[in-house]
């Protein structure tokens, strides 16, 4: 295991993919390459995967890594919404897909890419630092109520406009250490078991790489490329991802998805799911005493069917 990275819930992923020998599996969100890793490792000696992740760092990483399972590993610099590109150019039909949408620990310890409200790098929050506006372009440049909507919005922030306010006030903002200092100041006395910037953050790095709207497409997308049979394995670590997850497989796992208050079935849809995870599997208590980051996964799969 590579120092500093625990890949979350990893037991529990690997028997909800139910892997085989030989199996062929995309891992959407490389990050430390920690699940990757396990995934070659189950599916040996012929099994293959293929990794994506929009961070060039993280790929670079995963590449010396996984070198030791030579060419059964292929990786591509890609966000995982252009997954069914990708697979089509390398004409893989996987076995299985997982898509752990946490940050990794290089991600959080990044200089320079301010992730983490505790260091003194650029507000940037971009996983390709080459694409995009950065999380200082829109604390800068957004109007207050804007900026308000958002942290409230992708952060579920009540306080979300008392610390918009404190932003625009304090421009320009440009340090993430800065940035949270002026956040917590404008939370005052609150006290809660998380950071009081958390949640602005989280909010800022969701809409500088539209995570949600990445998400919505990439689940499609998996449902397509999955071999009947093959299993698809989500971990999510905020409401908001859980909350899409839930309701896509929910939605492709039901024979009709009609408004209820239509007498009968005018939809023609099927499932094409089966759900493995009636509820989301959480960490344990002993994992949570390793990797206190994995208090907030959970992980939900479903087996296509059809």
């Amino acid at each position: 295991m590579a120092e500093g990275h625990v890949p979350v819930l990893l037991a529990e992923t690997l028997e909800a993919l139910a892997l085989q020998s030989g199996a062929d599996v995309i891992d959407g969100t490389l990050g430390g390459a920690g699940h990757a890793e396990a995934i070659l490792q189950a599916t040996a000696p012929t099994g293959r995967l293929l990794g994506l992740d929009a961070d060039p760092a993280a790929v670079a990483r995963a590449r010396i890594r996984l070198a030791p399972f030579g060419e059964r590993v292929v990786l591509a610099q890609a966000n995982f919404d252009q997954m069914r590109i990708v697979a089509g150019a390398y004409r893989m039909t996987p076995a299985a897909i997982v898509l752990d949408l946490g940050l990794s620990s290089y991600q959080l310890s990044a200089d320079g890419r301010g992730f983490s409200f505790l260091g003194d790098d650029r507000l940037d929050m971009r996983f390709n630092p080459a694409v995009g506006r950065s999380a200082a372009d829109l604390v800068n440049t957004l109007e207050e109520t804007e900026l308000a909507d958002l942290i409230f919005r992708y952060g579920e922030e009540r306080l979300s406009r008392r610390i918009a306010r404190a932003l625009v006030a304090a421009r320009p903002v440009v340090e993430a250490r800065a940035a949270a200092e002026v956040i917590a100041r404008a939370v005052g006395g609150r006290h809660e078991h998380i950071h009081p910037a958390t949640r602005t953050f989280q909010a800022l790095r969701i809409a500088v790489n539209d995570e949600l709207g990445a998400l919505e497409r990439v689940l499609p997308q998996a449902l397509d490329l999955l071999q009947l049979g093959g299993r698809l394995a989500v971990i999510s670590f905020h409401s908001l991802e859980d909350r899409a997850v839930k309701q896509f497989m929910q939605r492709e796992a039901s024979d009709c998805i009609c408004p209820p208050r239509l007498p009968v079935c005018v939809c023609g849809h099927h499932a094409r799911l089966r759900l493995i995870t009636k509820k989301p599997i959480m960490a344990g208590e002993a994992e949570i005493r390793r990797n206190s980051r994995s208090r907030s996964a959970r992980l939900r799969a479903a087996e296509k069917i059809a």
